[in-house]
C-alpha cells in the first residue's frame, strides 16, 4: 500500500487494451489518465505526478524510473506477461512494486505454436506461394514443395518429438497439447545443466534429439542468442524450430544461415530483437527469403478475446490487492 489515499493512475499505451473500470475499496480515490499511445520522448512528462502506472511494452529505463523523474511512483501494473522492457533493478532499489499478468495469454500463445509448427512441417506458405506462382500447373505436382531437409514427406505427429526450453505456463500447455496429439516431448533444463533434474534432459540433448523445438522463456541476459550458430549446427536437419518468446532469444543471422544453408527444416518466429520488424531491422523479413520456409507473425501469438478478459480482470486485481497491501503476481 503506497503512502497516499489518492493516487494518480496513468495508463501509457491503452492501444494494446482498454483499460478496465476501476474501483478502489474506501477510503482509496483516484484519478485516471490514459493514453492510446506514449512516444518515448514524452514517457517522463507523463509519469511525472504518477503514483500507479499502468504499461505493457514501452521502455522504462533507470533514468526514466529515477526519484528525479517521477519521485511519486510507487507501483506498476503490466498490462502483460513480460517486463523485460522495465529496469526491474531501478524498481526494487527505490520499492517501485512491479505485478504483471502472469498466464493471462497461455492459451492463445501455446495455441500459436501448434499451429506454427502445422504450417511449417506441412510447409503452408510454400506451397501457397507455389500454386499462386502458377507452378502446379505448369509442372503437374508441388510435391517438391512439401519435402522435409532430408528430401523425405513430411514426417506425422507420432513421430515427433519436441522439445521445450522454458517450462513455464505457456511451456506446459504447449506440452499438454503436443502430448495430446501422440508427440514425445522432451523438457529442457537450463543450458549451463547438463545432469538430468525432475524428468528434464540437458538443454545439449534436447538440441540433438528433437525434430520441433519450441521457446517460450523469458529474455534475459542469460538466454540472449540461446540459439545462435553452435545450435543449429547440432540440431536435425529435419528440425523446426518456434519461438513465441522474446526477440533476441533467438540469434537473427545465425536463423537465416541456418535456414539458408538447410540445416533445418524450418523456423516461425513471433518477436525479433527490435519491434515493430520489418525488412529494414531484420535480415529474416527481407524479400529474398521468400523461398525459405520461414513463417513469421508480428507479436501476435498472445492475441485473442479471452486475453484481454484476463488482462483487464488481474490489472483491476493487481491495483486493488496493492492498495490493500497484499499485491499479487509480484515481480518485484
Amino acid at each position: 500500500m503506497g503512502s497516499s489515499t489518492h493516487h494518480t493512475i496513468v495508463a501509457l499505451e491503452t492501444h494494446f487494451c482498454p483499460i478496465p473500470k476501476i474501483e478502489l475499496p474506501s477510503p482509496f480515490t483516484f484519478d485516471l489518465i490514459e493514453y492510446d499511445r506514449t512516444p518515448i520522448s514524452e514517457i517522463q512528462a507523463r509519469i511525472a505526478d504518477a503514483t500507479i502506472l499502468i504499461t505493457t511494452i514501452i521502455p522504462l529505463t533507470a533514468e526514466t524510473l529515477s526519484e528525479e523523474c517521477c519521485p511519486r511512483l510507487e507501483f506498476i501494473s503490466v498490462m502483460a506477461v513480460g517486463t523485460d522492457t522495465i529496469d526491474l533493478a531501478a524498481c526494487k532499489k527505490r520499492g517501485i512494486v512491479v505485478s504483471n499478468c502472469s498466464g493471462a495469454n497461455v492459451i492463445p500463445c501455446a495455441e500459436h505454436a501448434i499451429s506454427s509448427y502445422f504450417g511449417l512441417r506441412r510447409r503452408l506458405i510454400l506451397s501457397y506461394l507455389g500454386m499462386r506462382a502458377n507452378g502446379w500447373v505448369e509442372k503437374g505436382s508441388l510435391l517438391s514443395l512439401v519435402r522435409d531437409g532430408d528430401d523425405k514427406a513430411p514426417i506425422t505427429c507420432s513421430d515427433e518429438t519436441m522439445g521445450i526450453v522454458g517450462f513455464g505456463q505457456i511451456g506446459k500447455r504447449v506440452a499438454l497439447i503436443a502430448q495430446s496429439l501422440g508427440m514425445k516431448v522432451l523438457v529442457a533444463d537450463r543450458k549451463a545443466n547438463h545432469a538430468i533434474v525432475d524428468g528434464r534432459v540437458s538443454f545439449r540433448e534436447v538440441v540433438k534429439e528433437s525434430t520441433i523445438i519450441v521457446l517460450t522463456l523469458p529474455r534475459s541476459p542469460e538466454t540472449m542468442n540461446l540459439f545462435s550458430t553452435a545450435e543449429f549446427n547440432e540440431m536435425r536437419r529435419h528440425a523446426l524450430l518456434v519461438n513465441i518468446s522474446r526477440g533476441g532469444i533467438v540469434d537473427e543471422e545465425a536463423l537465416l544461415k541456418a535456414l539458408r544453408e538447410k540445416q533445418i527444416a524450418g523456423a516461425a518466429v513471433d518477436v525479433f530483437v527490435k519491434e515493430p520488424a520489418g525488412p529494414e531491422t531484420s535480415v529474416l523479413l527481407r524479400a529474398e527469403n521468400e523461398d525459405l520456409n520461414f513463417i513469421a507473425t508480428p507479436h501476435t501469438a498472445w492475441y485473442a478475446e479471452q486475453t484481454f478478459v484476463n488482462y483487464q480482470n488481474m490489472i483491476h486485481e493487481d491495483i486493488v490487492a496493492w492498495c490493500l497491501g497484499k499485491p499479487v503476481r509480484v515481480v518485484v
